[in-house]
Parts: C-alpha cells; structure tokens; sequence
C-alpha cells in the first residue's frame, strides 16, 4: 500500500507528485499495471466470517446452557424421555431465536467497502480514461466532478470551485471548500482542505488531484482496520447469567457429593440407588426453564422497542439499555437534522433570528423576541431576491417533505427566501440569468449576471464576509437608499454570529446597465452595496432537545463528541441543554492527555469537539474504566468504531451510514442496537 505515514496535507504539489514518481499527464498504463502488482486492489481486505453453522453454535457456547445438555443427558440415561425433551427443545430454541434475531452480525466493515466509489476517472499516457475503482494506483491523476464519489484519498493539484461533503469522516454539517494549498503536519482532519478523502461525495466544483493512499491505506481503510481492532466485551445481563451457572454448576455439585457421601457412608444406603437419587435432585435444581423466560421477556422487549420505530439486533441489548449511565453521542444528523438553516438574518440596524423546520419555506421572523412582518423591513425582501438568485441550487417537495437538490447551503438560501415571503420561481423567471462567476475557493464569492423583463440588470453576490466587505462602498438602508459602509458594524456583527457556531454569508447587489450582458471579476471590485448577512447553522432536533431533557431528569448524563468545530459544537451543546458546556476540549487537546488524564477530564466536560474515530473511542474507554454502561449513538463511518467499543451502539437508522449500522451491531458481541430513531 502507499506509505500512510507521509503527511500529504503538508507536502505542496510539486512535491507530492515527484515522490509518488507521477506528473499531471497521468501515469503509463505499463506503469499503473506494475504498481496494481505492488499496492493491490483499491479494496478493502475481507475479514474471515464465522459460517451460519457455527453462529449458530456459539449460541451454545454458555455455562448454562452446558449444564442443562448434560442435565438432558443424564435424564435420558434415567429414561425420563419427557424431561430429556422438554431440555433439549429448550436449548435448540433458545439458540434459534438468538439466531434469527441477531441477524448479519459483523458486517461494519463490509458496509465501508461499499463506499468505495465503483468508477473513476483518470489521466493514463496522457489520456482521459474511465477505469474500475479497485484499478487505481498511488500516482494516478483522478479527474472529480460535482456528483463524483471520491475514488481514494487524493492530494488535489488544482480545482475550480469544489466543495466536498465530508459528514461521514468529519461530522461537519457543510460541504468543505477545497484548494491546493498545503497545511500543517498536526492540522485536524477536517481542516485538511487540499486532500479529497476516499468514499466523501462532491457537492460542488471540479478539480485533478493525484491518488495518495488506496485500499487500507485510506483514510476509510484506517477506520476499518481500526474498527476490527476493537474489543468487544458483553452485556450486563451475560455477565450476570454466567456467574450464576458457574456458582449454581459448583453448589450443585456440593450438595450432591455431600448427599451423596451422607447417604453411602453414614445412612448406608445402597450406592446406586443412593446415586439415582442424587442425579434425580441435581436435574430438579437445574432451571431448564430460566433460558426460555429471558430469551420470550427480552423478545416483548424487542417487540416494544420496534413499535418505537427502533430496531433491536440483539436480545439482551434490551437489558443493557435499561443499564445506561452515560450516553455518548455525535452531533450531526443525530442530534441536529443534518440540514441547514438560516438562523440569524443583519440588515444595517437590526439583528433578526428565524425560526422553521427543515427545507419547508415557512417560518417565524423574530425581532428581539417580538414576531414580526418581513414586509416591515424592505431590505430584507431585496436580500431574499439576492439569495434566491445568486443560487444554483433547487428546493422540491416529494410526499410532504421539502428536500434540496444541490449544496445544502444554497438550499437553506432558498427556504430563506421562501419564508421572506418571496416567490422562488417566479422571482427566477422574473430575473433571467444571464453570466455568472461560480463559487471559487480562491475568490471566496459567487456572483450572477441578472436581466429581468422591464430592461433593468444586476449583479448580485454572495461570499464570506470579510471578501465582501472587500468589494463593496455602500450599504442598503430602511428607506431603500444607499449609505456610506460602516465596517466595524459589520465586522462585529460577524463574528457575533460566528460566536453563535453560525456560518456567516454576506449578500450584496450592484446595478448595471441592461446591455451589460458579460459579467467579470473587474464588474465586482469595490462598486457593490452590502445588503445584509445571514447566519445558518444545521438546527438542533426538537426531539433531541426533549430526549436530553428526559435522560437528566432520569440521571442519564449526555456527552456530544463530534468532528464539527468547536463553536459550532459549544452553541448547539447549550441550545440541546448539555450541562458542561462552558469548556470544550478538541481532539487536538486530547491527543496531549494520557489514559489517566482522560479519564480525569471526562468528569468535568460534556462537548468535545474536532474529533477523529480514535478520540471517540478513546472517550467511550474512559467512560467505562468509571464502570459507567455506554451507550453510544452515531451515523457516520467516524462513528463506528465508538459504537462497537460501547456498551450499547445506537446507530441513526434514516440518515446513517450503513458502517454505522452494522458497527452497532457488533457491540458487546451479544447486545447491540441499530435503531431508526425517529430524531
């Protein structure tokens, strides 16, 4: 495989590609043959499976269990046919409805070879080829358009535009905006913006990168290998039942040889006869039954959790989640809807907060608190046209729910404008586009050429604020006029909103003459009049807010851990009600404490922030060297690990990633949880 231990995010271009001994005209076919010889497939290795016939009889596998198949024994040696019976059908069933309810068991690292992309295409003798994913080779030009699945990990030479959506790695709600600068060694992952990791989806953009890692070397590869690692432990209730075979298996046996001896030596009896009686009473005492009524009181547990919308893989994941002390658990998509949403709307004087509820473009506009009218504030009609126009996004309706076909970002933009009262198509066909400057990492704004019908033209834009700023001289005011920029105004405003965990967009228009029909980068240079801002944020669930509520109340204490950083991580702690909020720890923190230190610092703090799959599972063994229960809950493949480690792995059934479910599954190697939860 390629060498892992090289830190591509740091090395620039020029560099990467002389020591991976390629160039921008791709590798030779004879070339890429030799090194598919050396590297391998660009596939995951497969983990040797336990066939059906000895899944199945591990079930067998228990103390218990052995005691009641010698007591079947000995009882058909008695002739008692009936007893030996009855024994032995419960055993075999016992075993068959452990069987059938546990279902595909350890298949997590399956699920991530299916995020593989299948197709890629790449640059050979100097040619543009489609080529099977497992082909690639440390050194081939990859070619990445907006819709491509990442084909392996890839260090990016050049690219135009190009966002990534990174949640399964990174848990961070927005695609990231990518470009080819090199960073730092120590940088966390979800700040390595000039590599494209293997299995992540192009929201956006194109660009050419050169392949650094396949197979197991990728960044995927190194979580599965990592979650193949993980130990797996047993539930409380396993536990339990194994203790008290082995002490009943050794008070049994005492009180028969004691009997025993008592009746040969001392009352003198006949030893065989002496010795019937014996194993007579030691069948008696055994509780044939005991199995049956845990395996039927579990399954009405799991038949209760399934008319909760969550599924139960494994029998005694019932028990354990009744034993939970502290629940671990990821932030997007779990706890917040992993859609955004425009939270937070600045005009020239007014800071306005909006409320809604996923894509649907109706929601509550709110002025210190006060509901209010968007027809009472002009400006913010004229910054909803802004962000309705400047968007190549599109928002439908399939069966009652409002979904986003392109960057989320741009689809909580719409659903803005939607609830500004604007009318999304119709303001489209309204004003005709006409040129554009796509979105580019390197320009930080986007900018559309508009024509409407009544021969009037203008440009509008939307970036990161600071840009913006750059590139405007004026400012919208109530009266619909324009007034000298005032930056500091701004600029606080910023990074109010940024202290919020918000991302931060700035809008701002110019008018043009109607014959300008060819839009430039000099069109946009400090001519433009700053509208107003908005800041979005991928929403808390409601459900999870009730959720966090109800476990304090019933002494469950709740820990987010997450990829997303770290202000975004502390706002959406407070608004779901965590209770250590005030400190954050990152990965980068983490990373410098010791076990010891660790399992200090999980004590005092309940959000921890920029984390990588190792942090998480190191988080959960902390917990547990506490001999706290765990439960862990999660949807990304970053997440699977800590899922399998935790006493129970809870894992989001309509939005998570199938690593995810499946590592759920292999928790405590009897009790897991893969649930479609309905927050």
């Amino acid at each position: 495989m390629a060498d892992i231990k090289k830190n591509w995010h740091s090395i620039a271009t020029e560099s990467v590609l002389k020591r991976l001994k390629s160039s921008p005209s791709g590798l030779t076919q004879a070339e890429a043959e030799t090194r598919f010889l050396n590297y391998g497939a660009n596939r995951l290795p497969q983990v040797e499976r336990h066939n059906s016939l000895v899944r199945f009889l591990l079930h067998f596998n228990n103390i218990l269990i052995y005691v009641l198949l010698v007591a079947a024994l000995i009882t058909g040696l008695l002739g008692h046919w009936v007893d030996t019976g009855v024994i032995l059908a419960v055993v075999i069933v016992n075993a068959i409805i452990g069987f059938i309810q546990e279902g595909k068991a350890e298949q997590a690292l399956d699920a991530i070879c299916h995020m593989l992309a299948p197709r890629a295409n790449v640059i050979r003798d100097g040619e543009r080829r489609t080529i099977d994913g497992e082909q690639l080779v440390p050194g081939d030009i990859v070619l990445l358009e907006a819709g491509d699945k990442v084909p392996a990990d890839i260090r990016l030479l050049t690219v135009h535009g190009m966002s990534i959506q990174e949640a399964i790695l990174t848990g961070e709600s927005v695609p990231v905006e990518k470009n080819t600068l090199a960073v730092v060694d120590n940088t966390a992952l979800g700040d390595r913006t000039c590599i494209a990791y293997s299995g992540t989806l192009i929201a956006s953009g194109q660009g050419k990168g050169v392949v650094v890692a396949t197979g197991s070397s990728t960044e995927i590869g190194r979580i599965s290998g990592l979650l193949s690692s993980v130990e797996t432990l047993t539930t409380p209730l396993v536990e339990q039942m194994a203790l008290f075979a082995k002490w009943l298996t050794i008070f049994i046996l005492i009180v028969a040889t004691v009997l025993l001896g008592y009746g040969y030596f001392v009352a003198h009896h006949d030893f065989s006869a002496m010795f019937m009686i014996v194993v007579g009473l030691s069948v008696a005492a055994i509780p044939e039954g005991l199995p049956a009524v845990l395996t039927i009181t579990l399954a009405i547990g799991v038949q209760a959790m399934a008319r909760r919308n969550a599924i139960v893989r494994r029998l005694p994941a019932i028990e354990t989640l009744g034993s939970v002390s502290v629940i671990c658990t990821d932030k997007t998509g779990t706890l917040t809807r992993n859609e955004m949403m425009v939270a937070s709307v600045i005009s020239h004087r007014h800071f306005f907060t909006l409320e809604g509820t996923g894509y649907e473009p109706k929601g509550t506009l709110k002025l210190d608190d006060v509901h209010v009218s968007p027809e009472e504030h002009h400006v913010l009609e004229e910054l909803a046209r802004a962000a309705t126009l400047c968007n190549d996004a599109a928002l439908r309706e399939h069966d009652g729910v409002w979904v986003v076909e392109g960057d989320p970002m741009e689809g909580a933009l719409l659903t803005f404008g939607g609830k500004m009262d604007v009318n999304i198509r119709q303001e489209q066909t309204r004003w005709k586009r006409t040129d554009a400057i796509p979105f580019d990492a390197k320009y930080r704004f986007m900018a559309t050429l508009n024509h409407d019908h009544e021969h009037h033209a203008c440009i509008f834009i939307k970036g990161a604020p600071e840009q913006v700023l750059d590139m405007c001289n004026s400012q919208r005011n109530v009266d619909a006029t324009t007034e000298p920029l005032d930056r500091a105004y701004w600029h606080q405003k910023a990074e109010t909103i940024a202290a919020l965990g918000q991302r931060v967009l700035a809008f701002a228009v110019r008018s043009v003459p109607p014959e300008h029909t060819v839009l430039e980068h000099e069109d946009v240079g400090g001519t433009l009049t700053l509208l107003g801002m908005v800041g979005m944020i991928d929403p808390p669930r409601d459900e999870a807010i009730k959720a966090v509520t109800e476990c304090h109340e019933a002494g469950i204490r709740v820990i987010m851990i997450t990829g997303d950083h770290t202000k975004t991580a502390a706002a959406i702690g407070k608004q779901i009600g965590l209770k250590n909020t005030e400190k954050v720890i990152t990965g980068a923190d983490l990373d410098t404490l010791d076990d010891a230190s660790l399992s200090q610092a999980v004590l005092n703090c309940d959000v921890f922030a920029r984390t990588s799959p190792e942090h998480k599972l190191r988080l959960v063994m902390a917990l547990q060297r506490h001999r706290m229960t765990v439960a862990m809950t999660g949807d990304g493949v970053n997440d699977a690990p800590a899922l399998k480690r935790a006493d129970a792995g809870i894992a989001m059934g309509q939005k998570g990633s199938e690593a995810a479910k499946e590592a759920s599954a292999n928790t405590k190697s009897d009790a897991s949880l893969a649930a479609s939860l309905p927050f």
